[in-house]
This record gives C-alpha cells, sequence and structure tokens, in this order.
C-alpha cells in the first residue's frame, strides 16, 4: 500500500479555522470534486479479507491531512479509503475498527477568501484517533448524509450487539489455525526445568500427568480449574519443597490470590525469576504469612541446601506501595523474608503511562510531516525560518513538548528496570521476586524484559512468542481492558460476568448448536471501551523491546519490522490470541477453536521469502550473543521508535528500515551470487570429471591402439610365412592393383601334377584373396586325372593340419568343404588369426 505524500500548498490549520479568513478547506472546491461512481459489486474489491462485508460507503471524501481525494468503506473489519486517481488504498487511511481508539464527529465554519457576507457551508468532518500513533480526519461534501451513514456504520462495527459478530469470529480459524496455547505454555515450562525431551499434548493435559520435576522445581495443577486464581494459568511452576495446600494457604495472602511463582529458573545456577501481586500486609505493615514466607524462602533453594540472596522487586514508587496499604495490600519487610532485600522502582501506574502516551500522539500529530489539521508543517513556506508551524524558537517548544510528554523516561525506567533484575540473576546468582500492585501490568513488563535478556531463546521468533504467550497472556495481562480488544458480559440467561476479584469455576462455554441456530452469545462489554483503563503497557514493552534490538542489533532473530506489524495484528483484533482479559476467558470463549492465531499468520508471511523477509534481522549472530544481555546504565537512553511513532505523522523520517531493507537485498544478492558459484563450481566439477573420463577413455584407446598395432604386426609376420608357405609347394602369389591376392598353382613337370590355375576372373580356376573377404580357391581339375587324388594332395599341400587318416587337426577353421564337382578351401581368419601359426608348420 502507498504511503501518501503530503501535498506542498500552504495551508492553515481547522484547529484555527473559526479565526482565521482563509483555510484549507475554504481552498477546496467542493463543486468540483466528481465523486466516483459507486462499485457495480463489492466483489470487485479484490482487496477484500476473507468474509469481510462493506456496510458503508462514502463517495467525494478528502483525507484531510493529505487533502486527498477518495472513497471511504467501512467493512466488518476496517475502514478503507481508496485513493481517487490510482484506487489504491491508501495506508493512511485505512485503519481496523479495532485499532480505532475513539471517533468524532466535527463542524468547522470557515470563511470565504472574499470575505463577503455569504460564507461557505459548515465543514463536516469525521476525526478518528488509532491506539498506533496516528489521528486522521475524513472531510464530507456538504449537504449529503454521508457522514452520518459512515458514523452509524462504525458504531455498528466496532461494538456489535454479539461476541460472534466480531470479524474475528465470522472469518474463523481459516489457514491460519491455532494449535492450543495450554500446550505451547506447557513446552515452555518443560523447557525451563529441564524436561525438554518431553512433549506436551492436550491428552497429558487432560489426564493431568503434565506434574512434571526436577531437583528444585515442579509444575503443579492445583489452578487446573482456575478455582485458585482466575487470573493465572492453569499449570504453575513452584518449589519442589512446597506442597499443593501450601500453595493454596500461601494465595490468600497476595492481591487477586497471585501468589509467588516462577516465570523463569536459570539451568546452570538455579536462581530464578519470580512474580506475584502485592502482599497484604495492611496499613500498619504488620500481618504476615508463614506460608508466604515459606514459599519465597522455597525460591532461594540451593542444591546443596544453602541459601542464594533474594531481591524483592518492587516497581512501584515506595510511596504508592505505602499508599496501598490503606487498601490493604502494601509491601513486603525485609525482616520478614530471610536475606532478602526490598529495591523499588518508581515505575508509574497505568494512568501515568496513558496520560504520556496520548501526550506523545499529539506532540508527533502536531509537529510532525502529515497532520491530521491538513497542514504540513515541516518548512512549510519552503524557508528555513519557518519551523514546525511557526518561527525557529518553536523548535526549542517542541522538544521541550516531547519531554513533558514523559514518554521516554517512563520507557527508561523500565528498561533500567529489566536490566537491572536481570544483572542480579546473572552476576549475583540471586532470586528475583518482582511485584507491583496486581502483578499483570508493570510485573509483566519487568519480568518480561529479565526474560529477555537473560535468556537468549527468547530473542528469536520461536522464543519470543513462548514469552509472550507466557508471561502476557498466560499470566492474566488485562488485554481487553488496556488494549480494548473484545470483552464478554452478561447476556441473556448465560451469565458470562467474568469477575476478576471472585474464585469461582468455569462456566461452559458457548457453542453453536447442530441445527445452525446460535444460542444467546455473549455481547461485547461497554467496559472494553472504558477509557479510564486503557493504558498502554503492552505497546510500551514492545518500545523497550526495539530498544534493545537498537542497542543490539546482532543478538535479536527478528528486526524492527517484525515488532511493527506484530503490534498491528494485536490492535487490529484479527485474531483470537489478545483477546479478553485472562487465559481462562479465552477458553470460555473456544477462542483458540473458532478464531484466526496471529502466530501462525507471522510465519506464513516469513514463510514466502525465507529469511530475506523483513522480518527477518539480516545482523543475527546467535554465536555472538549467546550469553546474557547486560546493558550498563549509561546506554539505557532510549529515543523515539521511528518505523513505529513516526511511520504516520513523518513517513520519510521513519524510513530508518531502509537500512536493513539495503542490507537485506545485498544479502539476498551475496545469497544468489553464491548460489550461482556453487552452480558454476558444480558445472566446473561435472567438467572436470568429463575430462578426467575422456583422458581414461583416450588412454584405452592408445592402449588398443598399441596392441592392434601389435596385433597387426603380428598378423603381418603370419602372412608373410603363409607366404612362403604357399610359395614353398611351388605356388605364386600375385597382388593386383585394386589389392586382391592371386594365388597361381603350378604343378611340377616331374611330378605331372595338373595345371592349376587360380585367378580373379569369372568361370576360372582362381584364389581371390582382399581385405574384406575370405579367401577362396577354387581347384578344378583335368578330365583325365583323378580327382580325389588331386584334392587329396592339395589339402595335404596347402594345410599343415591335415592328418594321415584324411582328417584335421583344425575343426574350427572351416577350411575343408567337401562338394559334388569341387572342394573348396574358405579360410576363418578370426580363427586363423588366434592360432598364433608358428614357421615350424610349414616347414617341409
Amino acid at each position: 500500500m502507498d504511503v501518501p505524500k503530503p501535498r506542498p500548498t500552504p495551508t492553515t490549520s481547522l484547529r484555527d479555522a473559526s479565526d482565521s479568513s482563509t483555510g484549507s478547506w475554504d481552498a477546496i472546491e467542493w463543486t468540483k470534486i466528481e465523486p466516483i461512481p459507486r462499485f457495480a459489486s463489492h466483489a470487485n474489491l479484490d482487496f477484500l479479507l476473507e468474509e469481510e462485508q462493506v456496510f458503508a460507503e462514502g463517495h467525494g471524501v478528502v483525507l484531510v491531512n493529505t487533502d486527498d481525494a477518495g472513497v471511504l468503506i467501512v467493512t466488518n473489519f476496517r475502514v478503507i479509503f481508496l485513493s481517487e486517481g490510482t484506487r489504491k488504498v491508501i495506508a493512511l487511511g485505512t485503519i481496523p475498527l479495532a485499532t480505532i481508539e475513539k471517533f468524532n464527529k466535527i463542524a468547522v465554519k470557515v470563511q470565504s477568501n472574499t470575505r463577503q457576507l455569504d460564507k461557505t457551508p459548515t465543514q463536516r468532518l469525521l476525526q478518528v484517533i488509532g491506539k498506533d500513533m496516528r489521528i486522521i480526519v475524513f472531510g464530507f461534501r456538504p449537504r449529503t448524509k454521508q457522514r452520518r451513514a459512515i458514523y452509524d456504520a462504525l458504531l455498528k462495527c466496532t461494538k456489535p450487539t454479539i461476541l460472534w459478530d466480531l470479524y474475528a469470529f465470522t472469518s474463523g480459524p481459516s489457514r491460519f489455525k491455532n494449535t492450543s496455547p495450554l500446550v505451547r505454555l506447557l513446552d515452555e515450562y518443560l523447557r525451563l526445568i529441564g524436561k525438554d525431551t518431553h512433549h506436551a499434548s492436550m491428552d497429558m493435559i487432560e489426564s493431568g500427568s503434565f506434574t512434571l520435576s526436577n531437583d528444585l522445581w515442579r509444575i503443579s495443577s492445583v489452578n487446573s480449574s482456575y478455582t485458585m486464581c482466575q487470573s493465572y494459568p492453569f499449570a504453575l511452576v513452584v518449589p519442589k519443597t512446597i506442597s499443593d495446600d501450601e500453595v493454596l494457604q500461601a494465595c490468600k495472602f497476595r492481591a487477586r490470590c497471585r501468589l509467588p511463582v516462577i516465570s523463569w529458573c536459570h539451568p546452570d545456577t538455579g536462581a530464578v525469576l519470580a512474580r506475584s501481586a502485592q502482599p497484604l500486609v495492611g496499613l500498619m505493615m504488620n500481618i504476615r504469612s508463614i506460608t508466604d514466607e515459606k514459599l519465597v524462602a522455597a525460591l532461594c533453594s540451593n542444591l546443596d541446601g544453602s541459601r542464594r540472596k533474594l531481591y524483592i522487586a518492587d516497581a512501584r514508587p515506595r510511596k504508592n506501595a505505602i499508599a496501598n496499604g490503606a487498601l490493604g495490600g502494601g509491601s513486603e519487610s525485609s525482616s520478614n523474608y530471610f536475606q532478602s532485600e526490598i529495591v523499588f522502582f518508581g515505575i508509574d501506574n497505568i494512568h501515568g503511562m496513558r496520560e504520556s502516551f496520548v501526550r506523545l500522539r499529539e506532540y508527533m500529530d502536531n509537529h510532525g510531516r502529515t497532520s491530521s489539521d491538513g497542514m504540513s508543517s515541516f518548512l512549510r513556506h519552503g524557508g528555513g525560518s519557518i519551523w514546525g508551524g511557526g518561527n525557529l524558537s518553536s523548535m526549542s517548544a517542541s522538544v521541550t513538548t516531547l519531554g513533558d510528554s514523559g514518554w521516554l523516561s517512563h520507557v527508561q525506567n523500565v528498561l533500567a528496570g529489566g536490566a537491572w533484575i536481570a544483572s542480579r540473576v546473572a552476576m549475583e546468582k540471586a532470586s528475583v521476586l518482582v511485584h507491583c500492585s496486581d502483578g499483570w501490568d508493570r510485573t509483566s513488563q519487568l519480568i518480561s524484559l529479565a526474560n529477555l535478556l537473560l535468556d537468549p531463546y527468547y530473542r528469536t521468533f520461536r522464543g519470543f512468542q513462548a514469552l509472550v504467550e507466557k508471561d502476557w497472556l498466560a499470566f492474566g495481562h488485562p488485554f481487553s481492558d488496556r488494549v480494548g480488544t473484545p470483552s464478554v458480559s452478561g447476556s441473556g440467561n448465560v451469565s458470562f460476568e467474568l469477575s476478576r476479584q471472585s474464585s469461582t469455576g468455569i462456566a461452559s462455554p458457548p457453542m453453536r448448536q447442530s441445527s445452525g441456530t446460535i444460542p444467546p452469545q455473549p455481547s461485547v462489554s461497554s467496559q472494553a471501551h472504558n477509557s479510564n483503563n486503557h493504558s498502554p503497557i503492552f505497546l510500551q514493552w514492545v518500545d523497550c523491546v526495539s530498544q534493545l534490538l537498537r542497542m543490539y542489533p546482532f543478538a535479536f532473530e527478528f528486526s524492527a519490522a517484525f515488532l511493527v506489524d506484530f503490534l498491528d495484528c494485536m490492535f487490529s483484533s484479527r485474531f483470537g490470541n489478545f483477546f479478553f482479559n485472562s487465559e481462562k476467558e479465552r477458553l470460555q470463549c473456544s477462542v483458540f477453536e473458532t478464531c484466526g492465531c496471529l502466530w501462525a499468520y507471522l510465519a506464513d508471511m516469513r514463510a514466502s521469502e525465507g529469511g530475506s523477509h523483513a522480518h527477518c534481522n539480516p545482523f543475527y549472530d546467535p554465536l555472538k550473543y549467546s550469553s546474557p544481555l547486560l546493558p550498563p546504565a549509561a546506554a539505557l537512553a532510549p529515543t523515539l521508535w521511528p518505523q513505529f511513532h513516526l511511520r504516520w505523522a513523518c513517513p520519510e523520517e521513519a524510513q530508518s528500515g531502509e537500512v536493513e531493507a539495503q542490507c537485506r537485498k545485498i544479502i539476498l544478492k551475496n545469497f544468489e551470487i553464491q548460489k550461482a558459484k556453487e552452480v558454476a563450481e558444480r558445472k566446473a566439477q561435472e567438467t572436470t570429471s568429463a575430462m578426467e573420463l575422456l583422458n581414461a577413455e583416450l588412454r584405452r584407446e592408445k592402449v588398443l591402439n598399441i596392441s592392434a598395432t601389435n596385433k597387426a604386426k603380428r598378423i603381418t609376420k603370419e602372412n608373410t610365412d603363409i607366404k612362403r608357405a604357399i610359395q614353398s609347394i611351388g605356388c605364386k602369389i600375385h597382388f593386383s592393383s585394386s589389392g586382391d591376392c592371386i594365388v597361381d598353382i603350378e604343378n611340377n613337370p616331374a611330378d605331372a601334377v595338373p595345371n592349376l590355375r587360380c585367378s580373379s576372373r569369372q568361370g576360372s580356376s582362381t584364389a581371390v584373396i582382399n581385405d574384406k573377404t575370405d579367401l577362396s580357391v577354387s581347384v578344378t581339375e583335368d578330365d583325365d586325372d583323378d580327382g580325389n587324388n588331386v584334392i587329396g594332395r592339395i589339402c595335404e599341400t596347402l594345410c599343415p593340419f591335415r592328418t594321415g587318416d584324411g582328417g584335421c587337426r583344425w575343426p574350427n577353421g572351416g577350411c575343408a568343404q567337401l562338394g559334388s564337382q569341387f572342394v573348396g578351401f574358405k579360410a576363418n581368419f578370426d580363427a586363423f588369426d588366434r592360432l598364433s601359426i608358428d614357421d615350424s608348420y610349414f616347414k617341409p
């Protein structure tokens, strides 16, 4: 999606429009804005997600932030703004419904440029404030009912009457199916106690056979039905020496029954990170619990029986902890807990964080490049003397405003607290118990940051998921109250009132009936939109993670872009992972079976490109940072997170991730070059192998050539011997120019041998020898001679293998063939060559 670029045309803030004679809205000639023709069918909107339905459309709408005109569409999942010219989705004007913190209708009266009595109509605006740092304003054509239609659609879609109308339930799990987070939590527990050879399963959970242990710690099923503590998970890691009865007794001494349990344990030293809520010591700080003290003391156990030091880290300011004593809470006394030290971190509560975030968002909107008042505040008139909508003195004023927001100070306090806790565990081998008031806000921030610093596993994709699911989701951070994700309340005859203070059992989850009808469903509670409980606690923690990623760019498998997309998915409520306030509530509403999984969606995004995806950190070096990260205090100086804080107000300045993108491109190109190199090396290896085969073949051919030469010499010698033998019996051999061999056989006059002549001419007695045919000798006899005598003499004379009784010692030669009129001599030269004839065969 394209990020809109601000227009350089000078405009005036809508905040001052009522006091100004000119303004951006006066400059817009509404009568000249041609609304985009209505879409013939919603099916043509190919950018819609599965099961996303259009509820309202506004045409000729202007995105005031950038003066872009287009179409505004409200669906059951989001608000979509399409550009008038390109018909593309504009990212700034497109926001999921669940990401909207609030929206308001605004009417602005703007005077015309001519200052005549007739004034332009009142401008009708719709302001949308998001949880993701953006404030956007839409302007509607005058004398139309489009704003009313959009506003009503927003009311209907952001606050559906029943739970099943939420988009996450309507779309279903689709291809992003969710495996049970209970199994994943149990797998993480098994890893922590060194039993990762076991694999968790639903059968193990249902049978209760997951209560494994090591020498110091064990997994307890005491809260499997959530009767002890509704905001704690079904399984807890506790000291092995503490029984379940003692656990039940100790929980009564902590707020919300959130007793001390183990979040992480060091695999070598045995030191642990534990979490809980505040103790109920009362106003006089004199109430004690022997069982609680025993449980806390067991967190400091060693295998040799000795005790390690214990730090009790209270995230609150000291005065707040004392003030809570009036409500029954308070803080521990080091005199009651053996070898312990109490430390207060002074981190502000949820209300202070909320106010700080609101000031930061307004600061970014006022002094960013793209502002919701329709004016570009960055060097508006192109001169160096104008900055931020005023003179140079406004620069220092804006910086002061950023400091006054307190956001960076809060982030620094959380970072410092997490680093201090991690250093105590890593350097002193001490155990640390962390808590605030209820143990689900600041406690989650500190304990998960310390986990991240101590354990390299949590700095991977898989480990980060395990960390969030363990210390935020399983241990009951109230996402519904803090972020505004769906919540439930009583509806109809089915009670879904989930009081966080009661200790009742699990109610039956809502199920769809087989007939297709839906039983009375829980309505979306209006308390989920109670701004008094809203607070960016989880966002602040992710901001702290981004600061660590900036400080240690080689230590994390994931990138800042992953954190941004992760937050966007969480805010959007497209998936059910962060619904409601506790693990128990999510089980009650069957979220894991009926909604898609955020983690599966992010993993699917990465799978499309592998290691070159924007979520993957190109600098990740797990071998270099295989030990704890312990940043010194001087390094804990946070800055604005560009990819998140600046992406809407200062889109061009938010591209710090471009460095990673360029590096990723270089790595990808290098990977392609390396791959091409491997292919070339493989081809070279194949060529070398082929050359070696050819050389071996050539050597074999040379050997065969030498053998053939030797064989030819031997045959030549044998032929010479045969020729000499034939000549010795009175035969003459003549070679014609064509290469034929003519043998003339003449009788000895003294012996009156018949005159025989062998020639190659047809019809005469001839013997023809050439290199392509067999030797044939045809003999004709005189009529007055005894043919048998002549044949016998010739055969005995020509063939040294002829026996005296007329037999043949060379039957395989195929040379003697009898006929009615003649005897033919037909030599099998292949057999003749193998015979290795010796000269002695032809001696007289």
